[in-house]
Order: structure tokens, then sequence, then C-alpha cells
């Protein structure tokens, strides 16, 4: 993964793109990005498998510029998030339950 992040920020700082990636920005692209990929399931459950993972790659790319714009390291905050969820979805409450956290 560390390949592939390297390589987009190299791909936007070759294009000097960075002037436009404010973080409001970069949200509002990520969730643009995030429609794109819902509309690829938008009227039945098939789906163009190509399609669907160049949009997801779109807001993972979005996500990656997202957490170099604000100097975090995505891993550890993803794993910070992971350990959240482990705290709010116990395992013995929530295994194949697809209820929120508080509705447990």
């Amino acid at each position: 993964m560390q390949q592939a992040i390297k390589e987009i920020l190299e791909f936007n700082q070759e294009r000097d793109w960075d002037q436009f990636h404010s973080p409001e920005n970069l949200a509002k692209s990520i969730s643009i990005e995030a429609g794109e990929l819902l509309e690829c399931f938008q009227w039945d459950s098939e789906y163009d498998k190509e399609h669907v993972c160049e949009e997801l790659a779109d807001v993972v790319n979005y996500c990656i510029l997202m957490a170099d714009r604000l100097g975090v390291d995505l891993q550890k905050i993803l794993l910070e998030k992971l350990e959240k969820n482990r705290q709010k979805y116990p395992v013995d409450k929530a295994k194949g339950n697809s209820k929120k956290y508080n509705e447990l």
C-alpha cells in the first residue's frame, strides 16, 4: 500500500493539484465519488465489477489524499477506529447482528 500512496502523491504533485485539495474539497470529492460508487448499484444488485473497482479506487484515492493533507497516518487511524468498533460491537453481542451498537 505504501507504493500506491507514494505514487498517488507523486501524481498529484506532478500536476500541481495540491492547491485544489483543501480538506473541504477532498471531503466533497470523497462524497461525490462514493455517490458514483453507489450509482453502480442504483437499480438492482447486478453490477459491472470493473466499473465498481474504478469507482472504489477513486474513493480510496481521495481518502489517501485527505489523510496526507491532514497529516495523519491512514493505517494508524484505521486501526484506532477498528479498536473503538471492537469495544462498541463485542463479538458476543454483535455476531450475526446488524443492529447499531446502542441497540445491542
